[in-house]
């Protein structure tokens, strides 16, 4: 072998005992930091973290997510702790199905990876409210994320609570537990201002909180620019090379960075492109970063009503290197494990070396990593987003591509570069299963009728706010009321229709006149308020008026942003008479939630409750219609996506499990100008409109239904569809990936 040769079979082997080494099973360990990185077990060492939500999936998942994260070149995993799914009313406490944190920490613990561990437990997340429960709001005195005792009080005994049942199971590090690092608050920093002086407070007194439960591992706070000397102060975002802790005595530590991003109903597909990915973390690591967590590494599903925004798609994948169904996403899964490889073969010299930056000439330039033996690591960096280079470094010539870094392990033989793709490309496809059964398909059908069911649950003389009505117990809220018309009103006689007009503070309403429908208004994830201007067909007489108000999804962020409202604030009609008829002070009656999630008909087996209808051919294009049929599971081993795209919008559960909203929006363009691309180009500075598809098609197609969640037979599909759609065209698609 040439030297070259002998070199990169040497740098081979190294890479292999870096890997063996580094998932080495984990015993006890004190867990510090400096100004380089955390020392776990008397040990510097660098973190590469995969965030994947424990909700966000299922149990039966939870172990190959886990081990595709590690071959992926992670030693580490991160998540949030979900307040709401944990205590879903007060002192009320849940752990079980997707909600067994313990569980998950205990398998990331038996792939010897370590844990990362955002308390918060404010989250953000895309997350419905964020991740704080809806019945605090409703606590007095309380205003979320702020200096006042109510808030506190709940905050600080639900950390307690968590804290105390991850030491009673030894998941710390010190009691040989994976957790190695925990956050409190998150991105506060972003809305400490608009609290006035109480925002520093609040912040300061959370770090103490924090502190004060002697978890024996660090404490971090995420975008918390005036973090106290006790809790490190982290970054988050497209890129944080350039970010420095707020004192010098604390790490380099990227909490979240963005792989992809979130999509929302109507809204058009984001994508980061892997080689754009790659050159962020490098350069990272380049400047003396040594924790680092993908956020998100696998983002998995908003099963049920968990979603948060609003208008957050079911679907959470992110573009995730692990895509929502489990299945590595090549390239990006691939170009990142290489990278992961060629980074830690350099992990003593980036944690303990001496690091210089030279400059190789315009927009060029090299972090180098030196010891006193001379051993030596080199990060070359091409920072122009246009043009490649020719760079000489050390009386060597290297090809920099655009907007990329290449690794140099021995200051010499080049490993990777962040924009040389050499990874495998992925076909995925969606293949669609007809629905069937064993013993013959059949379906059951119930129609609910518009409007009240049953006694309405209060009346007033206004419009009242759907969030404050429902407290989120329902997606669901019906405003109803009657009108007579007058046998003179001339409309009726030329036929010139009168029209109607709502305004709304969000998210989607649902019209029915005389028990008919009418049509459908929404706002949209940018702008939330909507108006609706529709002619309505009148009748002499009393008329019926019932809007059905619903949610898609709580606003999860922002100041104050509990306060964010929904539901109607208007309601008149222009065309009579005398001008137009003013609704919004007339008698409402309301009514909360539909009849058919009242009644559960989403459970498996039959109540007794309605009388479903047995058939063959269920209606279509029916409004407030249920579905339910037994089915047997789709053939195969591959993960299944529920195919939706023949109906209009509702909720569906398997076997009664939420695979949750369902809604083939239609991507719209935001303004004129707005372009969907082809291909996307990685070089120059991501943001989440740079690069969007799927102008045109629906923004959330199949919904994903694990397959722990079938039976080998018997297995019950309930629909419930508000607007219309046609229920014998649903399909189950398995999701089948090629490699190219």
């Amino acid at each position: 072998m040439n030297r070259v040769t002998e070199s990169i079979a040497s740098t081979a082997i190294l890479v292999g005992l870096v890997f063996l080494f580094s998932w080495r099973s984990i015993d006890a360990a004190n867990v510090s930091y400096d100004h380089r990185s955390l020392s776990i077990g008397n040990r510097r060492q660098l973190i590469i973290s995969a965030a994947i939500h424990y909700p966000r999936s299922v149990p039966a998942m939870w172990p190959s997510l886990v081990q595709t994260a590690k071959e992926g070149g992670c030693n580490a995993i991160e998540s949030y702790v979900f307040w709401n799914g944990h205590e879903p009313s007060p002192r009320k406490y849940y752990f079980g199905g997707r909600y067994n944190i313990v569980k998950f920490i205990k398998i990331v613990q038996q792939a010897g990876m370590h844990m990362i561990l955002r308390i918060g437990p404010f989250v953000a997340a895309e997350w419905n409210y964020g991740g704080v429960p809806v019945w605090l709001h409703y606590v007095p005195g309380t205003v979320f994320r702020a200096d006042n005792e109510p808030w506190k009080h709940y905050m600080e005994s639900f950390t307690t609570y968590i804290v105390n049942l991850l030491k009673k199971e030894k998941l710390f590090a010190p009691q040989g537990g994976p957790i190695i690092l925990s956050q409190v608050e998150n991105e506060y920093g972003y809305y400490e201002k608009d609290y006035g002086e109480g925002g520093k407070r609040y912040a300061q007194w959370s770090a103490s909180m924090a502190v004060s439960q002697n978890i024996g591992v660090p404490w971090m706070m995420c975008q918390q620019w005036d973090a106290p000397p006790t809790v490190i102060s982290t970054c988050n975002g497209f890129y944080c090379d350039q970010f420095t802790p707020n004192t010098p005595d604390k790490p380099k530590i990227w909490t979240e960075n963005w792989p992809g991003w979130f999509k929302t109903f109507g809204g058009r597909d984001p994508h980061r492109p892997a080689e754009d990915v790659a050159y962020s973390v490098a350069r990272f690591f380049g400047k003396g970063g040594s924790v680092h967590n993908y956020y998100m590494y696998h983002g998995g599903t908003n099963f049920g009503r968990t979603s948060g925004g609003p208008f957050i798609t079911t679907s959470y994948d992110y573009e995730a290197p692990i895509d929502e169904y489990g299945l590595p996403r090549l390239p990006k899964w691939g170009h990142l494990k290489d990278l992961h490889k060629a980074i830690m073969l350099s992990e003593n010299l980036l944690i303990n070396g001496e690091h210089q930056n030279f400059t190789l000439g315009h927009s060029l330039e090299a972090d180098v990593y030196t010891d006193s033996s001379g051993t030596c690591a080199a990060f070359l960096s091409n920072l122009d987003d246009k043009n490649d280079k020719t760079v000489m470094f050390r009386n060597t010539s290297y090809h920099l591509p655009a907007w990329s870094v290449s690794i140099l392990p021995d200051c010499k033989n080049e490993v990777f570069n962040t924009a040389k793709v050499t990874s495998k490309f992925s076909k995925v496809e969606m293949l669609p299963e007809d629905l069937r059964s064993s013993s013959g398909l059949k379906w059951e059908v119930f129609s609910e009728k518009p409007g009240i069911w049953g006694e309405a649950d209060f009346v007033k003389n206004e419009l009242v706010d759907h969030i404050n009505t429902t407290k989120d117990t329902t997606d669901y809220l019906w405003y109803t009321t009657s009108i007579t018309v007058s046998t003179n009103e001339e409309f009726l006689k030329k036929g010139s229709p009168p029209v109607l007009f709502i305004e709304s503070k969000g998210h989607t309403l649902h019209v029915f006149i005389n028990k008919e429908y009418l049509g459908t208004a929404t706002g949209n994830g940018t702008h939330v308020p909507f108006k609706l201007k529709k002619s309505v067909a009148l009748k002499a007489g009393e008329n019926n008026i019932d809007l059905l108000s619903m949610t898609v999804g709580l606003s999860n962020a922002g100041s104050f942003y509990e306060w964010v409202g929904a539901g109607l604030t208007s309601v008149s009609i222009k065309g009579f008479n005398k001008g137009t008829l003013n609704l919004t002070n007339s008698k409402w009656s309301y009514k909360l939630g539909v009849q058919g999630v009242h009644l559960e008909l989403f459970k498996p087996g039959d109540s007794g409750a309605v009388k479903w209808t047995v058939t063959t051919k269920p209606p279509k294009k029916q409004p407030l219609t249920w579905y339910k049929v037994v089915i047997d599971p789709p053939s195969g081993s591959e993960p299944v996506g529920l195919d939706m795209m023949s109906m209009g919008k509702g909720m569906a559960w398997l076997n009664g499990e939420e695979i949750g909203r369902y809604w083939p929006r239609i991507a719209r363009k935001s303004t004129p100008n707005d372009e969907c691309v082809k291909e996307c180009d990685y070089r120059g500075k991501f943001m989440p409109d740079k690069c969007l598809t799927g102008c045109g098609e629906p923004s959330q197609r199949w919904y994903h239904v694990p397959r722990s969640w079938f039976k080998s037979s018997g297995n019950e599909l309930v629909i419930f569809e508000e607007k219309g759609g046609d229920p014998m065209k649903i399909t189950l698609s398995k999701r089948k990936v090629s490699v190219v």
